[in-house]
């Protein structure tokens, strides 16, 4: 298995009394010990209008840390297409990928929280739409070596060439989350690789991963597990109590977030494994906390589930100290149970 991380700082608003930049140094920092600890790349979301600070501005951040870092991947998870001029955001990904030697993992999706298309005044009635229209264009901006032309129903190009070239050929790659079985297939018919959510439970992590190896397969591709990433919570804790508090966190922030994406009228968007279901339940079902040991059995499941790349979120620590020690305690203490075997392949 492979060791990944997903998450989101946060920028606090206030009157002047604490340093609004506190919690993005905080994440910065925490990815630079990561890649020291042998984790392989970052996902970091998009999202907008929180009130709690969560990251908007996604390929700023990643720049940053990528001039901190060497051989951390730099991902974003996701990229909410339908918001953004595609042109504009092909040339901000491609400077990136330029940037960092080729270490863009560029993740897309067509977003899910009410909020969000509220404050952009973006119908959501639109979002497939604009989606389809903005990857055809940015694949297109990236891979051209002539001037080129666009007129769609959305956007409009006129005589255009997108710079700079991203580093890698035929373009950086790309991830796209998905969780129903018709979007997981949409995602190997393009040729892409696939992130799958934090919240859905071990067995359905197999199913997905099952629909899409059988996808990729009949494309006439060999199968690699590492094209999927499985997002997951995780927490080292010290007691049960600590790991009782940091579950309580975890459903807390959960809850707050679910609220983002419910419509006037009470449904909740998002997909089964996110919008449905008993949240208390589904918390304890999907993350990983414990102690090594209990982390390990579940990593195992997973592991016997098919996945290979994990994306492990360390939201439900509170930050600081304490999750820069539960990070640690997994990167020494965890991850050797399932990396030992990279390691000896890449020394064959």
């Amino acid at each position: 298995m492979r060791f990944g991380l997903f998450g989101s700082a946060a920028a606090r608003r206030g009157s002047g009394e604490f340093d609004s930049a506190e919690g993005f140094r905080d994440f910065i920092e925490y990815n630079v010990e990561a890649e020291a600890l042998g984790f392989h790349g970052t996902f970091v979301v998009e999202h907008h209008f929180t009130g709690f600070g969560q990251v908007s501005a996604t390929l700023n951040l990643l720049t940053w840390l990528g001039a901190r870092t060497k051989t951390l991947r730099l991902g974003t998870a996701v990229m909410v297409l339908p918001w953004h001029n595609p042109v504009l955001l092909a040339e901000q990904a491609a400077t990136l990928d330029l940037l960092s030697g080729g270490r863009l993992d560029f993740g897309i999706g067509s977003g899910y929280r009410y909020n969000e298309f509220t404050g952009f005044d973006v119908g959501m009635d639109e979002v497939r739409e604009k989606f389809e229209e903005s990857i055809e264009v940015i694949l297109r901006a990236w891979t051209s070596e002539e001037r080129f032309s666009h007129k769609g129903k959305h956007w409009t190009f006129n005589d255009v060439i997108v710079e700079p070239p991203p580093f890698r050929k035929p373009h950086p790659v790309v991830w796209m989350g998905a969780g129903s079985d018709r979007s997981i297939r949409e995602v190997a018919h393009r040729g892409f690789n696939l992130l799958l959510g934090q919240y859905a439970s071990p067995t359905d992590v197999a199913h997905n991963i099952s629909v899409f190896r059988e996808a990729v397969e009949a494309r006439g591709e060999v199968w690699d597990p590492m094209r999927v990433g499985v997002t997951r919570a995780f927490f080292v804790s010290e007691s049960e109590q600590e790991r009782e508090e940091a579950l309580d966190r975890r459903l807390a922030n959960r809850l707050r977030q679910l609220k983002l994406a419910t419509t006037p009228d009470g449904v909740v968007l998002g997909g089964p494994d996110r919008a449905s279901g008993d949240p208390i339940e589904i918390n304890l079902k999907s993350a990983i906390y414990g102690t090594p040991d209990e982390i390990i059995g579940k990593l195992g499941d997973l592991q016997r589930a098919g996945a290979g790349y994990l994306l492990m979120n360390g939201g439900g620590s509170g930050g600081g100290e304490r999750g820069r020690r539960s990070l640690r305690r997994f990167a020494r203490e965890v991850m050797p149970a399932f990396t030992e075997g990279l390691r000896a392949q890449a020394a064959d």
